[in-house]
């Protein structure tokens, strides 16, 4: 009973709204997104976008976020992806700085995408 109480606590901590000014979600958040007027945004390289992303996810490489960050829409809930889940963090903290609002960091990224056996596009 214990562990599992300890297990929720955790499930709670890692959806709760973070006070960086974005929520880490899972995939399977970001896979029940999908087709629901969400942003996806992939800030990994284009070569890794290459070899497989999210249909219909939008390539914009974290190095270059911050001098196109004006092509990111701010009227609809942006979803972030990279490979582990590091970049996107770091790409949803520069939006929330920016002042975006429901921005989701996807939690363990393409990785944890095709370990759950989502469908990804090459």
């Amino acid at each position: 009973m214990i562990a599992r109480a300890a297990g929720l606590a955790a499930l709670l901590v890692a959806c709760a709204p973070a006070s960086q000014g974005y929520t880490t979600v899972h995939v399977e958040d970001l896979r029940a997104a999908q087709g629901q007027g969400v942003t996806i945004l992939d800030v990994r390289t284009p070569a890794e976008y290459a070899q497989g992303h999210v249909a219909g996810a939008r390539l914009l490489p974290l190095q270059e976020l911050p001098e196109r960050v004006g092509e990111v829409p701010q009227d609809r809930p942006v979803y972030v992806i990279c490979h582990s889940g590091n970049r996107s963090a770091q790409a949803s903290q520069i939006l929330a700085k920016r002042g975006y609002r429901n921005i989701y960091n996807v939690d363990g990224g393409m990785n944890a995408w095709a370990g759950a056996g989502f469908p990804v596009v090459r």
